[in-house]
């Protein structure tokens, strides 16, 4: 499991030659990767935080809070889409600003990032097939195979709890559930965000009651850059403060 975290760069690498200094504010100075914007690494394939619309752009509730961080620090936004396996090393690498992407913070990923403050709470829950025999997060074992995005902490914590041998990963969250669909995977463990859409969007699906485990989201930003996780860190709190955040969050996610 810890060989997912094996793609650290060296810090030589972590702000790229095409940085440039940008004004945020009355005496901060932070770098960005491309004058004027801000690259935004993140993986549009985990409604609904980040995901593609029908003109084939990007929004969600990390698209629509990094948009309004941007204005506030004078940038644009830039959403740059990849595998989730790659986003942490595209922001070490100085190839994007801010990592945005259901981004949870835990010990092995802080080795490699600074964080901002959190902004938004997930829970990891488990998906199975209806007649399952998985009924609580108790029935999960070492003799099941469980399903999960790579590189994400469901498959982090799955692999720590259960063997990697009992962990298939996916590069994404719908093809994850296709397998759990054809019977290639016992159960799935996923933010519960995206899995109430997938199981709303496929038949004979359910959401277990009890839930796998809760953890906090929060911007991903280059240990080199503390200008930059100072100023990002200082928006986000203000969007936090004014209720936008908020705004956003209930926007995409309605209280049941």
């Amino acid at each position: 499991m810890k060989k997912i975290m094996a793609m650290m760069l060296t810090a030589a690498l972590t702000v790229s030659m095409a940085a440039v200094a940008v004004s945020a504010g009355e005496d901060a100075d932070i770098t960005t990767v491309e004058k004027g914007e801000l690259h935004m690494a993140t993986n549009a394939a985990f409604p609904p935080y980040e995901m593609t619309d029908d003109a084939g752009g990007f929004e969600g509730i990390d698209v629509e809070i990094a948009t309004a961080i941007a204005e506030k620090l004078g940038l644009e936004l830039v959403v740059d889409d990849m595998d989730f396996a790659s986003v942490i090393a595209a922001v070490q690498s100085g190839k994007a600003d801010i990592a945005m992407a259901g981004l949870t913070v835990n010990e092995e990923r802080k080795k490699n990032i600074d964080f901002t403050d959190s902004y938004a709470t997930g829970v990891q829950v488990i998906i199975v097939p209806e007649g399952s025999e998985i009924t609580s997060v108790d029935d999960l074992s070492s003799d099941i195979l469980i399903g999960c995005q790579e590189a994400t902490t469901g498959y982090i914590y799955c692999s720590d709890d259960y063997g990697e041998d009992a962990v298939v990963a996916y590069t994404n969250g719908a093809t994850a559930i296709q397998a759990l669909l054809a019977g290639k995977v016992d159960c799935i463990v996923i933010d519960s965000e995206p899995a109430k859409q997938f199981v709303e969007a496929n038949e004979g699906l359910s959401i277990l009651d009890t839930e796998y485990v809760t953890e906090d989201y929060a911007i991903g930003i280059s240990k080199e850059n503390t200008a930059l996780l100072d100023a990002v860190n200082g928006a986000l709190n203000e969007l936090i403060e004014d209720g936008t955040v908020k705004g956003i969050i209930d926007k995409y996610i309605t209280a049941e």
